[in-house]
């Protein structure tokens, strides 16, 4: 064990941001540890982040003497969620993982000391371990302190991205997060890895997590940089893209959903994923559209997908900013008001139609005339 900047400061700092964790120290039966990203953080000063314990024991154990149901249990990996004053924690038993095959899920072993489950994870900087029980030390043993002060981003061993290619993508989310730099052999390592070893879900789901950081466009462009992605329209270097920026318009998605109004009409993180790595939809001809009139715009735009209409409008498309008022327009008259004047099936769809053509472009002010743009017969 090396002390953590001060054993008593560390002790400080977990107090401060994990008061909780006093709790789980004084019921836990068996040596628990507070691990990873939360313990990076801490060393970082960057407060409080995501709770994850490891037991030297049984983590159940552990949810009954703190009093609390797990919300979530996986029996194949032993970990399990609970919560506690509010805060979701995620609890795990120190473990062994050993990969059959490339990119492969790892089989389990349960039952290991803290110092063998730190050798299964990704970089140095998330190998490091604070026992609850000696809240002042810091328990190191790949010296992700030091990396953590250089700045680097170090695996622990060669096959790290042989095992889990999806590293790589975690590599270019710490990268981009912390401006981390890549130590030269894990940059060479990382560089030869085959995300196509991994199934296309879990590949998914690291690439939706980059996505979803505030620096999501900066991984994304590591990730090209680094020959392990093809940039929408371009090279895997990164080549391409609007203007021939590479990610030109996953940063105008990433600026146009950072505030309304366009901040809540589609899933930032898997619009700037379509953004930036497409494939491309019908967004193209949306952004080349030069609606004349408000109707115009509403049915160029009606049933589209929400990425789409985001991509269009982040592409040039300025008429969408509009329509986000138009298609908010309704009629005060309805169907059955046309049934009562004597219109049956789809006719009276159509008719509806006209009647908010004419709304929207001014020439139906009142329900009067709504009325009567309705039922005049179409020329």
């Amino acid at each position: 064990m090396t002390g953590g900047g001060g054993g008593e400061s560390l002790a400080e700092a977990l107090a401060v941001a994990y008061p909780e964790l006093a709790d789980v120290a004084a019921a836990a039966p068996d040596p628990v540890y507070l691990v990873g990203g939360a313990v990076r953080d801490l060393l970082l000063g960057r407060g409080r982040a995501d709770i994850d314990l490891v037991v030297e024991g049984d983590p159940t154990a552990l949810a009954r003497a703190l009093g609390t149901e797990p919300l979530a249990a996986h029996s194949r990996f032993g970990t399990l969620k609970v919560e506690l004053d509010g805060h979701e924690i995620d609890i795990a038993a120190a473990r062994r993982e050993r990969y059959v095959r490339p990119g492969a899920l790892p089989a389990v072993e349960v039952g290991t000391p803290i110092r063998t489950d730190l050798a299964r994870r990704d970089f140095t900087v998330n190998a490091m371990a604070v026992p609850l029980a000696e809240p002042g030390e810091l328990i190191d043993p790949y010296d992700g302190r030091e990396d953590l002060r250089a700045g680097l981003l170090r695996v622990i061993h060669g096959a790290s991205f042989v095992d889990d290619p999806t590293r790589a993508i975690r590599a270019a989310r710490y990268a981009a997060r912390f401006g981390f730099d890549l130590e030269e052999e894990t940059g060479a390592l990382l560089r030869a890895a085959d995300l196509g070893t991994v199934s296309p879900e879990r590949r998914a789901a690291e690439l939706r997590r980059l996505a979803g950081e505030a620096t999501a466009v900066a991984g994304l462009g590591l990730l090209a940089g680094w020959g392990l992605v093809r940039a929408r329209g371009g090279s895997p270097s990164g080549g391409g893209g609007e203007g021939g920026e590479p990610f030109a318009l996953a940063h105008a998605v990433d600026r146009l959903t950072s505030a309304p109004p366009w901040s809540g009409e589609a899933d930032r993180a898997e619009a700037i994923l379509a953004a930036a790595l497409g494939p491309e939809a019908g967004e193209a001809s949306l952004a080349a559209a030069r609606p004349a009139r408000p109707s115009e715009a509403v049915r160029l735009a009606r049933g589209r997908d929400p990425i789409e209409l985001v991509l269009a409008r982040a592409a040039g498309a300025a008429w969408l900013d509009d329509w986000l008022c138009w298609r908010e327009v309704s009629l005060a008259i309805t169907g059955a008001d046309l049934t009562a004047a004597g219109l049956r099936g789809p006719a009276v769809g159509e008719a509806l139609e006209r009647a908010l053509t004419a709304k929207l472009d001014g020439d139906a002010p009142t329900r009067a005339d709504e009325l009567r743009q309705a039922l005049e017969q179409p020329r």
